[in-house]
């Protein structure tokens, strides 16, 4: 607010549109784009797909529209071959004043069509003379509607970078100069002059490099510090049997041949378990990638060394069908295995709580129930979350509490996370990933059809009705919307009833009580109900291996990530099974574009990478409740996917030749591997840089 040009108004204004407090803020906001000065269009090259362009004419006339609060100034603009109008909606009088017919001005903004006439609505006017055309790259900064009304214009942000530079004109580096050696980057001083003012595409390309590779060297040197923090306080249990339960199971129970991939995970397992350190590691596999087998191995570890585990689900159809088929496997070698969840009664929580103090219960398997305060174990050693997006950091947190060492933790996702967003979210965690599927596995077709085809879909699903399968219908809606061209549950209800009258048809939403829909899910589970109609509630942890065709109604409402876990609920049995996604005609052609994604692959993991780079990582499920906060300026975790594992490689040897930013007095730290040895200034500089970057994270590598 005290920069020349700003105030408190305008200070108040920038902080509430654009998220610029400080000068440091509005040093690092950078033109969303940039204009090639050099480049002039005629009216007739315009297209409405246009951002802001530069057009070279003159003023015919100028007239005043409409009264009060509608009230405009307009101008015809000619460039000599076709006309166009011109808009303002304030400071009319300034305007009107300020610019001459018959003068030659370039205008800047951005061009709209309305029955075939183009126009302009407060554009950018400078006078222009073509013996000394503009020059260079001219950056485009964010502008909201809100601040045009306020009178801000495309040339206000740049004015005010130009009196931050003039009263601040040094700029000190936040990166060592080891750094900037090694990996061949521009000074910070140098870089942000470069954004801001470019004088060439190869230095404006440099100077982006510089901004993101900081970005990301920060955020990895964040998490890699707390996570070494963290593990050396943090001892874990030492598992250095693999014993009876173990074997039995895998030589007399294993239902079928691991695959390399999930021999690969336990091994990975196994040796976390031995050293001494907390095990915290990440197991990311496809939807039926056999995860929960990996899972129950694991919990057979803890098991065999004197230890009790674990396993945390988000909703009671999912803790239940995880406790049926861990149970069974459970009897078959002598472990005693129960269910806890918010619907278990008086007497049977007495009992849980006795078994699990008194260490007769082996295994729990539970909701959030679990983590209440009243849950207490003899010695909890291993704890198992799945699709660990559904838990809060806090909650997650929790568990940790359940011993007096704390117990082991494998997070499971059968949400695919793309690597370079697995590296930040999870930076402090080991990551597996099981990427084989068990043999016989038959893929799952999907189909994109359109309303125009849905008799022709209905017939298909028929056929697999008649050879005695069973369907799910998806829907985005529990009740119709008014504003909302949405196919409705209710709807979509009353039509499968009607177009099927000799099957019975069950129906599963988010609003309904506990003991409803585990009345209607176990309908459809018996095979009773061959058709069940549902919201997303469906989307995780059903399995129903006679289910072969999954219609997701209004598929272009739903992420790629989603359509593909609702997609994993087919194909769970020996059956050829199919996903068909229905849409109108009347889409856009990236929303096409995401669909025809879906058809052409079942790759989870190529799945999310597309989904990242459409939607971007903020929107990815679950980045929210990650605990960080990834308001990158510059970087993008869907594309700098090479940037990032350099500036990981260099917070690494940064936190090896410097322990003093990863210790706490009187603690050692590594020396070994590539290191960069700083001077206590640097250090001294980077902590401080860390401590402002991330001042409103500092628990998040001790809770996450």
């Amino acid at each position: 607010m005290y920069l020349k040009g700003v105030g408190p108004v305008r200070g108040k204004l920038l902080e509430d549109e654009l998220g610029i407090a400080t000068l440091r803020d509005l040093l690092y906001t950078a033109p969303r784009r940039y204009i090639d000065r050099r480049r002039i269009y005629r009216i007739r090259e315009l297209e409405e797909t246009m951002a802001d362009v530069q057009v070279a004419g003159r003023f015919v006339r100028f007239d005043m529209e409409g009264e009060g609060a509608r009230k405009r100034l307009t101008a015809l603009f000619t460039d000599g071959e076709s006309m166009m109008q011109v808009v303002w909606f304030n400071r009319h009088k300034q305007i009107a004043s300020a610019y001459t017919p018959g003068t030659t001005y370039l205008l800047l903004g951005k061009p709209n069509a309305f029955k075939g006439t183009w126009s302009m609505a407060h554009p950018e006017v400078e006078v222009y003379d073509p013996s000394r055309p503009p020059e260079g790259l001219r950056g485009v900064y964010p502008l909201t509607e809100s601040l045009r009304r306020r009178g801000f214009t495309l040339r206000t942000l740049p004015q005010l970078v130009a009196a931050l530079w003039q009263s601040h004109p040094a700029v000190k580096d936040t990166l060592p100069a080891s750094l900037l050696a090694k990996y061949r980057l521009m000074p910070l001083q140098d870089a942000l002059h470069q954004i801001h003012n470019p004088t060439s595409p190869a230095l404006l390309q440099q100077a982006r490099e510089r901004l993101k590779f900081e970005e990301l060297f920060f955020l990895e040197l964040h998490i890699l510090r707390y996570a070494r923090a963290r593990n050396r306080r943090l001892r874990g249990q030492v598992f250095t049997t693999v014993g009876e339960c173990f074997n039995r199971f895998f030589s007399e129970v294993l239902p079928f041949p691991l695959t390399g991939a999930q021999k690969r995970v336990l091994r990975e397992i196994r040796q976390d378990t031995r050293t001494g350190a907390q095990m915290n590691r990440l197991l990311q596999g496809d939807v039926g990638s056999g995860k929960t087998l990996v899972a129950f191995m694991s919990m057979l570890l803890a098991v065999d060394n004197g230890c009790q585990a674990c396993l945390l689900a988000p909703t009671e159809i999912l803790a239940a069908q995880h406790f049926e088929t861990i149970s069974a496997w459970g009897e078959k070698i002598g472990l005693n295995v129960r269910l806890l969840t918010g619907s278990t009664r008086a007497k049977a929580r007495r009992e849980i709580d006795e078994g699990l103090q008194s260490g007769s219960i082996n295994l729990l398997i539970g909701t959030h129930a679990v983590i209440e305060d009243r849950v207490k174990f003899h010695n909890l050693g291993m704890a198992v979350i799945d699709e660990q997006h559904r838990f809060g950091v806090a909650q997650r947190a929790r568990i940790w509490g359940k011993n007096e060492i704390p117990p082991h933790v494998l997070v499971m996702t059968a949400t695919p996370i793309p690597r370079t967003l697995a590296m930040t979210l999870y930076g402090d965690l080991q990551v597996s990933v099981i990427d084989e599927l068990p043999p016989g596995r038959k893929p799952i077709t999907t189909m994109l059809r359109y309303d125009a085809q849905r008799h022709s879909m209905w017939c298909g699903v028929g056929s697999e009705l008649r050879a005695g399968r069973q369907v799910y219908v998806v829907v985005p809606l529990i009740s119709e919307n008014e504003k909302l061209s949405l196919r409705s549950l209710e709807e979509a209800y009353a039509a499968v009833c009607d177009i099927f009258p000799d099957y019975t048809v069950a129906r599963v939403h988010g609003r309904m009580k506990p003991s409803e829909k585990d009345f209607q899910m176990q309908l459809f589970a018996s095979g009773e109900a061959r058709i069940l109609v549902a919201t997303t509630v469906i989307e995780v942890g059903v399995n129903v291996p006679n289910a072969s065709v999954m219609v997701i109604e209004n598929a272009e409402r739903f992420g790629l990530s989603q359509l593909h876990q609702l997609r994993g609920r087919v194909g769970r049995g020996a059956d050829k099974s199919y996903c068909i996604l229905m849409t109108h005609e009347k889409i856009s052609p990236i929303t096409r574009k995401r669909l025809e994604i879906m058809t052409s692959t079942t790759d989870g993991f190529l799945i999310a990478e597309a989904d990242m780079n459409m939607r971007g990582p903020g929107d990815m499920e679950g980045t929210q409740q990650s605990g960080l906060a990834l308001n990158l300026r510059h970087a993008s975790l869907a594309t700098d996917g090479q940037i990032l594992t350099l500036a990981r490689e260099a917070a690494e040897a940064v936190l090896n030749g410097t322990p003093r930013l990863d210790k706490s007095p009187g603690e050692g730290g590594s020396e070994t591997g590539f290191a960069i040895q700083l001077t206590d200034a640097e250090a001294a500089s980077l902590s401080a840089e860390l401590t402002y970057r991330f001042a409103a994270d500092k628990d998040w590598g001790i809770i996450s």
